[in-house]
């Protein structure tokens, strides 16, 4: 199989696997760097290892087009932020591998939701691609356990291993599970978390604020310190009793500070004030 690859670095295990499988890269197509989210250096190395060509415009109809001329049998992709234009008429099929359980999770980024709605089952699921986003017929799946220590960073991880693990099966049985593809049955779209779901409130429980810091962790919470806007990469919180106003900084050490939140504490470990 002759293929293009949309992604980025998070999902080059799809690509590696595909190549394991003897499938042969034509393009690649990237997003611009997002801190946290999207990378695309691993990507843009294997570019260049295979002398073929790497895009971060997205990917648009005459793309598709000049992939049909290098007679690309199929377009994968795995963490791409744009839109695929109808492939239909330039290629013979088009997959997508989504880090959800669909018809669970639909939408860009729903790794965060997961921790927060606190799911104790999740999955890569690999789908045809339609018109509509992650709604397409499902070749397969892979799922995994998620438990109550899984952060933003273990869940990456563990959805990196699922994809590899799926695309190995996509790669060696393509032609059946394609044939076999069954419809999706109704889901829900998650869509990009909100500013108000990265802002912990001292108000709230400590397993409310756990959550948070778990489930955004690089990807940073927000926070009033002192009357200050600061981001929070890493940190955790506890039950004990207190007669302290919620909010108020209990402790300092070093670059840790405690805080009194409603039935506990919470410290952050990695911090910072935002200027300005």
């Amino acid at each position: 199989m002759r293929f293009a690859f949309a992604g980025c670095d998070r999902n080059l295990s799809i690509f590696e696997a595909l190549v394991a499988a003897s499938w042969q890269p034509v393009k690649i197509f990237s997003v611009p760097e997002q801190e946290g989210i999207a990378y695309h250096g691993a990507l843009l190395a294997c570019a260049n290892d295979h002398h073929i060509s790497l895009q971060l415009d997205p990917l648009r109809p005459h793309d598709l087009l000049a992939l049909e001329a290098l007679a690309c049998d199929i377009l994968v992709v795995g963490s791409y932020n744009y839109k695929i234009p109808d492939w239909n008429e330039h290629l013979p099929y088009a997959i997508n591998f989504h880090p959800s359980p669909l018809p669970i999770g639909r939408g860009p980024y729903p790794l965060v939701n997961a921790i927060l709605h606190e799911h104790r089952h999740w999955a890569v699921t690999c789908h045809r691609i339609d018109a509509t986003y992650d709604t397409g017929a499902i070749l397969a799946a892979q799922t995994f356990a998620i438990d109550q220590f899984d952060t933003h960073e273990s869940l990456n991880i563990k959805i990196q291993i699922a994809a590899a693990q799926l695309a190995a099966q996509i790669g060696q049985k393509f032609g059946a599970l394609w044939d076999a593809a069954s419809i999706q049955s109704e889901g829900d779209y998650w869509p990009l978390f909100s500013a108000a779901d990265r802002t912990i409130d001292f108000a709230t429980s400590v397993h409310q604020i756990r959550l948070q810091l778990q489930a955004f962790g690089k990807l940073e919470c927000c926070a009033r310190v002192n009357h200050q806007e600061a981001r929070v990469k890493s940190g955790y919180a506890w039950f004990e009793p207190h007669n302290l106003a919620i909010g108020q900084v209990a402790h300092e050490y070093a670059s840790n500070i405690v805080i009194a939140c409603k039935d506990g504490f919470v410290v952050f470990n990695d911090w910072y004030f935002v200027k300005g």
